[in-house]
């Protein structure tokens, strides 16, 4: 333990370095979620969040060597029946139920880091839910790449690791890659360590934003196998998160950046067609309000009837512009503005 200024014991911190490239990782996802999250629609779309949730739980289980397919782990959440290991349909089935309940849990609560493992390994394995009575190693074929602390030991170091965390003013997304790497590192389970750690680092982003709970990040862990194992590999040989911290922050910037670009292509897909003169209304209302004559007549047309169901109509329509008395709208008073979404398209025209 370390003390305090006033002479309180402090959690003692984990090994790690804050690396200049980390801290511009930081914020990137920082300024890119803050656009995904207010300057798309991904927060409501909830087809795209089941369909992230299902990448998750692929992508989790397929790093662990689990061989379904993508379209068989859908079909799995889905309740089909799927012709495969009942092994490896049961991990799927136990970890949708924990991923289903991610947001029950406090990322700082040993009880409740216990309760998620019991229903990721339930039937699995003979110790779920308790941290493991005996030793246990990694493996790259024959050749042992790490031995997990010493059982009689864990539960410690645990509290403790909990401990800091809980109390530690580091970045939550900082915090939730040191999480990660030191749940690998202290291997406090007889199996499932490796979900456990994708898991407390998704409950630990989500907690600070919510948004993070359907970022599925461990879809780039497994595209990019190789090097996860080879920063976690370094950081040990480093005695030092730093390396993982910067591969972890690497992966979730680009899953996030990928989901900000599915989200403008799908909203690019569905803007409408702007003519000619629908471009020049939204010119002519950019900073003031006109009613239809005046509209017409800065456009340099006749503001008869069709005219205006041409090109009034599906500015409406789209939501680029609006009337300044929605609910009396034949008042000779009426006028036509910009909504939020016409000045931000304007404002792209200028840029």
């Amino acid at each position: 333990m370390n003390f305090s200024s006033e002479g309180e014991m402090m959690p003692k911190k984990p090994p790690y370095t804050i690396t200049e490239k980390a801290a511009d990782y930081l914020a990137k996802i920082v300024e890119t979620v803050t656009r995904l999250e207010f300057g798309t629609g991904f927060a409501r779309d909830i087809r795209l969040h089941r369909e992230n949730r299902v990448r998750t739980i692929y992508s989790s289980l397929a790093i662990e060597g689990n061989s379904l397919s993508l379209s068989e782990v859908t079909a799995v959440i889905d309740g089909k029946v799927v012709a495969g290991k009942q092994t490896e349909v049961k991990e799927v089935k136990n970890a949708y139920e924990a991923y289903d309940k991610i947001m029950t849990f406090d990322p700082y609560a040993i009880d409740d880091f216990l309760k998620a493992h019991k229903l990721m390994t339930e039937g699995l394995v003979k110790e779920s839910g308790k941290f493991r009575s005996g030793d246990v190693g990694v493996f790259d074929g024959d050749r042992v790449v790490h031995i997990g602390a010493r059982p009689q030991f864990v539960p410690a170091l645990m509290e403790e690791l909990f401990a800091w965390a809980g109390e530690s003013e580091l970045h939550p997304v900082l915090k939730s890659a040191i999480l990660h790497y030191e749940i690998e590192t202290i291997h406090p389970f007889e199996d499932g360590n490796g979900r456990m750690g994708r898991l407390w680092q998704t409950l630990v982003l989500a907690t600070w934003n919510s948004i993070f709970a359907w970022i599925p990040m461990e879809s780039i862990l497994f595209q990019n196998r190789p090097q996860y194992y080879q920063a976690i590999e370094a950081a040990r040989n480093a005695n030092d998160s730093g390396v993982f911290i910067e591969f972890t922050l690497s992966a979730l910037f680009d899953c996030i950046r990928l989901q900000e670009k599915h989200q403008v292509k799908h909203q690019d897909k569905h803007q409408v067609e702007l003519s000619d003169p629908q471009r020049a209304v939204l010119h002519a209302l950019d900073g003031k309000s006109l009613s239809r004559k005046e509209i017409f007549t800065a456009i340099g047309l006749s503001g008869d009837s069709r005219a205006f169901k041409r090109n009034i109509v599906p500015l409406m329509n789209a939501g680029l512009i609006e009337r300044t008395l929605p609910d009396t709208p034949n008042s000779r008073l009426q006028k036509y503005r910009l909504t939020a979404t016409g000045e931000a398209l304007i404002d792209d025209w200028i840029r």
